[in-house]
């Protein structure tokens, strides 16, 4: 198995949140002088000049980033992206992150139920969220939360004015708390 492949993959699959050195090794099952060479090997295949992206140590974390030289072209994309409309599941993470704020990128995809970080990214890009502060969660991940723009957009003149979300009760769920509460009267 050709393991600069699957370091690759894994700062690919990591994004924004990368890995410290310790980690990796630990996922590639190898040492650290193994590590140094795999991440040393796949940095040089990044510096030449027909590659787009390259590894980044940044807050003790291997990430894979944009090369800076190419930014001009990345800016262009912003511009694009900000006349695109937001996609359904993009909305839906927007909700998410507007009714949980300030909350971090796995807690979002627990609830979805699937990976968000495109979204949170499109997000970023288009400033309807921003981050608002690390988690005391292991890794300290980052946590997100509303803009301003977000709430000019919506009209909103603060957060308390989102619409209230009723939330329905089905059958099982009342069995439950019937079961619960008598539980506890047993007690």
């Amino acid at each position: 198995m050709n393991k600069k492949a699957v370091l690759e993959g894994i700062l690919f699959v990591v994004g924004e949140e990368g890995l410290t050195a310790l980690e990796l090794q630990r996922i590639l099952e190898v040492s650290e002088y193994e590590f140094q060479k795999l991440i040393s090997d796949l940095d040089d295949d990044y510096k030449r000049d027909d590659r787009g992206i390259q590894i980044a140590f940044l807050g003790n974390r291997y990430k894979l980033v944009t090369k800076q030289e190419h930014k001009s072209y990345y800016q262009k994309l912003v511009t694009i992206e900000e006349n695109r409309k937001l996609s359904d599941a993009a909305l839906e993470t927007l909700a998410i992150i507007a009714y949980n704020n300030p909350i971090t990128r796995v807690q979002i995809d627990e609830i979805r139920g699937i990976s968000s970080i495109h979204h949170v990214r499109r997000l970023l890009l288009k400033n309807l969220i921003k981050e608002v502060g690390k988690s005391d969660l292991p890794g300290k991940p980052t946590l997100y939360g509303v803009t301003k723009d977000f709430l000019d957009y919506f009209g909103l003149s603060s957060i308390d004015d989102l619409p209230k979300i009723k939330m329905e009760v089905t059958e099982d769920e009342k069995q439950v708390d019937l079961f619960e509460s008598k539980y506890k009267e047993d007690l």
